[in-house]
């Protein structure tokens, strides 16, 4: 099936492992050669297969992206057979490639799961690509399963980045999401000198709270507002711990000469607010 990409070569078969770093074999490096030189052809092999088997539409766009990231994943892992590597070493180009990954994925709204699920079929084409390579190359089972053992790192490796940094901007998203959602939450509207609305919108969250204190009030301080007028219409729910940090806010607020009027406050929040 491979076999028009195929390079030929005549072994000389040497391998050895010694303190955990693999002395290459004419085979393996004649195997490292071919992965390097052919890895868009591969590339563009594998990413065909794997639609097809799993019977997936994408884009151009989208196709080139696969194909990249596998002539990557091929040219990384054929350059570990040209030279003696540790077993344990990463190419960190593979590792930006996997953030890369979850970039695409996030920001096209995608799920981490999406990611995974095309892992294991993907990982089994791989695996029959090599063999097959494999053995048109004459490498030895030892040699073949050393080929398989080295793909399955970059492959898990390379997972277990994409989850770790999906993850990781999955958070900064959210925090950011948060923030923006507190600024719009807790608007300063000056209504002429001196005076000022807060109009308080949905539920407090401890990152909304936090927001008031930490950004709300010094920008109070710095419009020289002296009668701040908050709106409590818009409040869904009351709780213990944003009553208590409201009544803390009025308190600094004071100190600072600033005069706080409530309003808007429903009976059941009322009840809950001088509770």
């Amino acid at each position: 099936m491979y076999k028009s990409y195929f390079l030929r070569y005549n072994p000389f078969k040497i391998y050895f492992e010694e303190d955990g770093f693999v002395n290459m074999t004419e085979s393996l490096r004649g195997m490292g050669t071919h992965l390097v030189e052919n890895a868009e052809l591969l590339a563009g092999q594998i990413v065909e297969i794997v639609l097809t088997n799993m019977r997936l539409n994408i884009s151009d766009t989208e196709f080139s992206q696969a194909a990249h990231m596998y002539t990557v994943l091929f040219k990384h892992l054929g350059e570990t057979f040209l030279i003696e590597s540790s077993q344990e070493e990463v190419p960190g180009v593979l590792l930006e490639w996997s953030k890369e990954n979850a970039v695409r994925q996030i920001t096209s709204s995608g799920k981490i799961s999406e990611i995974i699920i095309r892992y294991t079929p993907t990982r089994a084409v791989l695996i029959n690509m090599v063999t097959e390579i494999s053995i048109d190359l004459n490498l030895s089972l030892r040699e073949n399963a050393h080929v398989i053992k080295r793909l399955n790192q970059f492959l898990d490796v390379s997972l277990n980045e994409t989850i770790s940094y999906y993850e990781e901007l999955t958070e900064q998203y959210k925090f950011n999401a948060e923030k923006e959602i507190a600024e719009l939450s807790a608007p300063i509207v000056p209504i002429k000198e001196g005076i000022a609305v807060i109009p308080l919108v949905g539920t407090f969250t401890p990152a909304r709270i936090a927001h008031l204190k930490d950004n709300v009030v010094p920008k109070i301080a710095e419009m020289n507002i002296r009668n701040l007028i908050v709106d409590y219409s818009g409040v869904e729910s009351l709780s213990f711990e944003f009553g208590q940090s409201l009544y803390e806010l009025a308190m600094v607020l004071q100190l600072l000469d600033v005069n706080v009027i409530a309003t808007g406050l429903s009976p059941k929040l009322s009840s809950k607010y001088y509770k």
